[in-house]
């Protein structure tokens, strides 16, 4: 168990505030700060534990927001779990080459991801515009194999996963984009849950520190999704990408010269 001052403790909160603010607000692609934060602004130097807290703070999450779309009737299990189940199985490898991939690399690949989820959030809504503009078939073998490559995402970075899963449930569950960001909450709860499961074998988690940053994202989102509809939802998701995007580039900076010593 790490052992946190009083000062972390607070942080911790602050982190998991700011992250569920920025889902509430955008409704997406917050979660993708969680693991900088805690490392570079709360300060927990082991990237591996810090993957496996997370995974578990964003799993939760995941599960606690997935009420409110089954009560609304947005979640179809039968598509989410055809795509969650053979995900599990992405998780499971992705977990175990996180866990023998040395921490510096893990961050210096995970600027790069970063880099590539703020590209695709500044070009989401042209992707979820091609879906409402023809109807889509629902496609076995898409959900499979997406399942399988996000799964290996989340397992190896502890990311929630969800900018690629509701494009993988447009295009190959046949559901509307609503339908998908309901449905997609169980794929990233699990997949969070499992990930957290692996790293906690190997003593990569701490469950103080995720139940502070979950009670920091629970307040966080209540406040993000209040604002939500009084401010415009693009610009922010343009503006949160180019935050995502200077993170990034400061967390390749950080690394590259560890991964680049042979």
């Amino acid at each position: 168990m790490y052992m946190l001052t009083d000062l972390q403790i607070i942080l911790s909160v602050v982190s998991g505030l700011l992250v569920g603010f920025s889902l509430g607000l955008i409704g997406g692609g917050g979660s993708i700060l969680a693991i900088p934060l805690l490392i570079y602004f709360v300060g927990f130097d082991h990237p591996h534990l810090v993957i496996g807290t997370t995974a578990l703070a964003v799993g939760i999450n995941a599960y606690l927001n997935l009420i409110p779309h089954t009560l609304k009737k947005n979640v179809n299990y039968r598509v989410g779990a055809i795509f969650t189940i053979p995900g599990i199985a992405g998780v499971l490898i992705g977990s175990e080459l996180g866990l023998i991939t040395p921490g510096n690399d893990l961050l210096f690949f995970f600027g790069f991801l970063m880099i590539g989820i703020a590209l695709y959030m500044l070009n989401r809504k042209c992707v979820e515009i091609s879906a409402t503009q023809r109807t889509v078939k629902r496609s076995y073998p898409k959900l499979i194999s997406v399942g399988l490559v996000v799964g290996f995402a989340s397992g190896y970075f502890g990311i929630g996963g969800g900018f690629l899963i509701v494009p993988g449930l447009l295009f190959g569950g046949g559901l509307n984009i609503i339908q998908s960001v309901g449905t997609s909450l169980l794929s990233v709860g699990t997949f969070g849950v499992v990930t957290a499961a692996r790293y906690s074998l190997s003593g990569d988690l701490d469950l103080v520190i995720s139940g502070l940053f979950i009670a920091g994202g629970i307040l966080g989102g209540w406040f993000g999704a209040r604002l939500a509809s009084k401010v415009p939802k693009k610009r922010l998701t343009q503006i949160f990408a180019i935050i995502v995007i200077i993170v990034a580039v400061y967390i390749i900076y950080q690394n590259y010269a560890v991964v680049l010593q042979f």
